[in-house]
């Protein structure tokens, strides 16, 4: 008899600054909700937000969500960097403008460094941008010992807004 395949469920951060990012982030989610072996659980609300780390440049469209997916974290990985590559995303500077972002931050309880991914994602701790709409889906998450909930408290929210979309944005763009 065959093993049924273990599922687990990871977060994910979505933004852009380019051209629709709204409507590419949902694509996006689309894409990854579309495919047998990913299932997106809960999305969060849209948020404007300023740009971090290169500041010269259009405020970004942030969102989280959490899917359930039977893919091993590199996997996971890779499934949304081909996501990335279909919509045209360039990686020309860090920080810099982009079409659509999709960083795997949280895979279950894994915790790894090293290699091409990190978990959970190193920096998502620090960023109001990402914990704000993380919160949206699941503020008793805990990350590196405290909860999202904990975490947002100390972070800089400023100029962080939402973006005012419905329930259920990613279906209908």
């Amino acid at each position: 008899m065959p093993l049924e395949p273990v599922t687990s469920t990871a977060t994910l951060g979505l933004g852009g600054n380019i051209g629709d990012p709204v409507h590419a982030m949902a694509e996006a989610l689309r894409q990854l909700d579309g495919r047998p072996d990913c299932r997106v659980l809960a999305v969060s609300a849209v948020y404007r937000t300023p740009p971090w780390g290169k500041t010269d440049q259009a405020d970004f469209f942030n969102a989280c969500a959490a899917v359930e997916t039977i893919l091993p974290p590199e996997a996971l990985l890779d499934a949304c960097l081909d996501i990335e590559r279909e919509m045209k995303r360039v990686r020309t500077e860090r920080w810099g403008p982009r079409t659509i972002d999709i960083d795997v931050l949280t895979y279950g309880d894994v915790v790894q460094s090293g290699g091409r991914l990190e978990l959970p994602h190193p920096r998502m701790t620090e960023r109001g941008f990402v914990l704000k709409p993380l919160a949206d889906i699941d503020a008793g998450l805990v990350v590196a010992g405290k909860a999202v909930r904990e975490w947002l408290g100390a972070a800089d929210t400023a100029g962080i807004e939402d973006a005012g979309l419905e329930s259920g944005w990613w279906r209908m763009r």
